[in-house]
């Protein structure tokens, strides 16, 4: 059995990982990636050229690892489809990329989230709009009112209220940005806070630097496309708030998609009050686990040794092999 991933966004860490845990591995994409994989850093044992080249996978008996560039690339459909074993629960990709869907998901799980705008006329203060899927902030952009919501919503190909499906508009939360991620073992039943990060996004923490005299005057729009990410550690008492919330989305899927396990993230933000507002779900490996390839302060706690996401996902998976229970991790 072998570990593949699709060679982008956090394939570094899955195939470390992977390989830490004695897998021979898989990097399957463009070409012109290859040397990253296998020379700079070598990690991939095989290197596949090809978005999805299945047969091959299957014959080298792999077992592939979703990341958010696997699922943006291919589209959901494939995936459903596809035939190589699938680490994770295909079912939760559609609750995940509709934000509907997903609202609907975090509203069982009863989180505290953004108020959505189903009209944007009703815009009364400032809002985020957000493209349905996983887009990496590609598309987000800030409106104040309704005339400035359909100023800069044209951009995007939203011309009128019959487009609106291809948007969500949330209430605009001012707080500190707070990306927790977590690992749900499905053999074990339990939760693990594996670390946290924040995104750092173009232009729109660039635009920090500039006086706001000066932003004003060059009529820049911020741009939430994530460029990096920065490490987080969280004030310790408000650490039970991000696991709790956890739990409770973890409990709501088993009702609704029958259960979410392996990786996932929950995007928010600390507002001043202290209060845990959550925007939306990741219910995958993010990017914003990379600074963690050693761990984290979260890991070394519960493990005492380097376990970065990647690697867990790999321990998991060798767990179920030696207790013959990977039919129920993979689908």
């Amino acid at each position: 059995m072998r570990i593949a991933t699709y060679a982008s966004h956090s394939a570094l860490q899955i195939l470390k990982g992977a390989k830490d845990e004695g897998f021979e591995t898989i990097a399957f994409g463009k070409a012109r990636v290859k040397s990253l994989y296998t020379k700079y850093f070598p990690v991939a044992d095989h290197f596949l050229e090809g978005d999805y080249p299945e047969e091959e996978l299957l014959r080298l008996n792999a077992i592939v690892i979703p990341t958010g560039s696997f699922v943006a690339h291919l589209g959901i459909e494939l995936v459903e489809e596809m035939r190589v074993p699938y680490y994770g629960n295909k079912a939760v990709l559609r609750w995940e990329s509709d934000r509907n869907l997903e609202r609907k998901w975090l509203e069982k799980a009863k989180l505290r989230l953004p108020r959505v705008y189903e009209d944007p006329d009703d815009i009364d203060g400032p809002v985020i709009v957000k493209p349905h899927g996983a887009k990496g902030g590609r598309g987000y952009f800030l409106a104040k009112s309704p005339e400035d919501f359909w100023e800069k919503a044209e951009k995007i190909g939203v011309k009128s209220n019959e487009d609106l499906f291809n948007v969500q508009i949330q209430e605009y939360v001012l707080g500190v940005p707070v990306y927790s991620h977590y690992f749900y073992s499905k053999l074990n039943r339990e939760l693990e806070l594996m670390s946290i990060d924040r995104r750092y996004e173009a232009n729109a923490d660039s635009l920090g630097r500039i006086p706001a005299k000066e932003q004003l005057d060059l009529g820049v729009e911020p741009n939430y496309t994530v460029i990096g990410n920065i490490p987080i550690v969280l004030r310790e008492s408000l650490l039970m708030d991000v696991i709790e919330a956890a739990e409770r989305v973890v409990k709501a899927a088993e009702e609704l998609m029958g259960g979410l396990w392996g990786p996932f993230c929950l995007e928010g933000v600390f507002t001043e009050d202290l209060e845990f507002v959550v925007f939306e779900i990741s219910a995958r490996i993010v990017a914003g686990t990379n600074p963690f390839i050693h761990g984290s302060p979260y890991s070394w706690l519960r493990y005492d040794e380097p376990v970065s996401t990647g690697r867990r996902i790999a321990m998991e998976i060798r767990e179920a092999l030696e207790e013959d229970r990977l039919d129920e991790v993979l689908t």
